[in-house]
């Protein structure tokens, strides 16, 4: 399983070791993900997704997981959070125009 957020497409990062004497090397700097499982309010349903804790935080200051969703580009998003995406979309579709 890749070390990638499946919301922000956060992943590693290469870098340098700097050692006192200013030898230098390469290492890895590895991305806080966590397990954790988001409820979609849309969907009426829970999600598990391997996220960062920065993408954590950007769903819980956009609102929930269905806003963050909408409003993120399709570019970033893995491929199961695009189908969620689109789920959404056709979900909420689908309650406006019932409701008009």
């Amino acid at each position: 399983m890749s070390r990638i957020c499946e919301l922000t497409g956060k992943g590693r990062q290469v870098g340098n070791n700097v050692s006192h004497a200013n030898n230098k090397t390469k290492r890895t700097f590895l991305p806080n993900l966590q397990n954790v499982t988001l409820i979609s309010d849309t969907l009426e349903k829970s999600v598990r997704l391997r996220v960062s804790t920065h993408g954590l935080r950007s769903v819980e200051h956009n609102g929930g997981l269905d806003n963050w969703l909408v409003k993120t580009s399709d570019e970033k998003l893995s491929l199961r959070a695009r189908r969620l995406k689109r789920d959404v979309k056709k979900k909420r579709a689908a309650t406006v125009s019932t409701a008009a």
